[in-house]
């Protein structure tokens, strides 16, 4: 299939290049020239306007995979709809609150074309271990994009279409709170190993000694375990943990669903605190998971 790909930074680098690697002939758009050009080196379709993204399609289907943050992805479809023909498919693979992507997708439609929501996780590991993703929207369009998504999967990776439009957000909303619940449980575990009553326990040993088919064998704990082999004392990072969004949405809803999520909101608040200077062992740990799956900056000290 042909495909554009908007948006270069680290997971769209990556879904560029498993598209591109697997016979899809891909067009790498992105505002900073380098990207583009790093692409071009691959073997892509370089464009450095949209106008030339779009050209580039002939009289083809236009398919726009769009990996950019949730808050900039109202002026990007604003930019995409003035210049796409009628019948394409505009894909927003980034975390976006699936409230506001059902409104996108209806402001798409009366334009000709149809929005697909594909929510996507997998890290800065996606390339080598295929994504997880989660899409809504209309079936037809998303049958359309199947084998890109065939292709993402490769080889251990999973997809499926869970309903309308915002249920693939909503799905991959729900997993990244949880996702802050389990990280949050792990690194207070092994604070209170380390903070304990039996000094000088090595937490890289008994991450490893979880990760051997224990009950709390995951990536999660195997990132953790990696972390701690390499740095055990977590010398020089802060401990400033960021909250990217989709928990804050999470919270939101289950407060207007009338759903206890205890777990995920003491998660969330340990961020918010952590912001505001209130770190430890735990929040450091928790920097270096976010750094060791999604690369996420780790702000030192």
């Amino acid at each position: 299939m042909k495909i554009a790909v908007v948006g270069l930074g680290r997971m769209g680098k990556q879904i560029a290049r498993k598209l591109h690697e697997d016979g899809h002939i891909v067009i790498a758009y992105n505002r900073s020239r380098d990207s583009i050009d790093e692409m071009k080196s691959l073997g892509m379709t370089s464009a450095y306007s949209r106008e030339e993204v779009v050209a580039l399609f002939g009289k083809e289907r236009i398919i726009i995979w769009m990996m950019v943050p949730a808050d900039a992805i109202d002026q990007e479809l604003k930019e995409w709809l003035k210049l796409v023909k009628k019948d394409s498919i505009l894909i927003d693979g980034g975390n976006s609150d699936f409230r506001l992507t059902k409104k996108r997708a209806l402001k798409v439609l009366k334009s000709g074309s149809t929005l697909i929501d594909v929510g996507t996780s997998g890290g800065i590991w996606g390339y080598k271990n295929g994504f997880s993703m989660m899409a809504g929207g209309d079936k037809k369009s998303f049958a359309k994009i199947e084998p890109i998504l065939k292709t993402l999967a490769k080889p251990e990776g999973a997809y499926f279409h869970f309903g309308e439009s915002g249920a693939g957000h909503y799905v991959k909303m729900t997993h990244n709170a949880i996702e802050y619940g389990m990280m949050e449980s792990l690194a207070e575990g092994y604070r209170l190993l380390k903070e304990g009553p039996y000094k000088n326990i090595n937490l890289g040993k008994a991450g490893d000694v979880w990760q051997h088919h224990s009950v709390v064998t995951s990536w999660l704990n195997e990132l953790t375990r990696d972390a701690l082999v390499e740095n055990p004392t977590l010398k020089g990072i802060e401990g400033f943990v960021a909250e990217s969004g989709e928990a804050r949405w999470a919270l939101e809803t289950a407060k207007k669903l009338k759903i206890e999520t205890p777990a995920i909101s003491v998660a969330f608040d340990v961020r918010l605190a952590s912001q505001k200077g209130k770190v430890n062992f735990a929040t450091k740990l928790l920097a270096a998971m976010r750094n060791g799956f999604g690369g996420h900056k780790i702000n030192k000290n």
